[in-house]
């Protein structure tokens, strides 16, 4: 196990893994644990280069804990350029479910960012988002894709 903190224009985030995967990212500074992970290092230079609009499709391995359901709508969910978004509707409609359930999937994504939930909106614009900011954070990283969305 490791982890590992990185500053960002939108705060900290952190990033765990787990057996040579990607587990989490997260919202917080933590402690540094095995940060010579050669994945974590991965990590944090692609998201940099993410940050930095150099980076516009992750190539890490994950592994992110949840129920059947979810990974196939995180799958799914990574189907979505950068750039671009879906609806629930449609996300729903190619993962095979309901819009409310993906909703709820979107929520518990583990590993945020890199599995692109910001990039799904609600047919009457934003929808929700779970990380820390909201919103705000929401709009932030759709900018970053220069996507530009009203969500406020």
């Amino acid at each position: 196990m490791g982890r590992i903190s990185l500053d960002t224009l939108i705060g900290p985030v952190s990033v765990e893994e787990r057996g040579g995967n990607i587990v989490s990212v997260g919202w917080q500074h933590v402690e540094p644990e095995n940060s010579d992970s050669p994945v974590l290092k991965q990590a944090v230079c692609q998201l940099n280069a993410y940050f930095a609009r150099e980076l516009t499709e992750f190539d890490l391995p994950l592994a992110p804990a949840g129920t059947s359901f979810q990974q196939r709508v995180w799958s799914t969910m990574c189907e979505i350029p950068h750039g671009d978004t879906w609806t629930y509707g449609e996300l729903a409609a190619r993962a095979g479910t309901a819009p409310r359930a993906v909703g709820g999937a979107c929520g518990a994504n583990p590993i945020p960012i890199i599995i692109p939930c910001h990039r799904v909106l609600s047919t009457g614009g934003s929808g929700g988002y779970s990380g820390r900011g909201g919103l705000k954070t929401k709009s932030a990283l759709l900018d970053i894709e220069n996507r530009k969305a009203r969500l406020l």
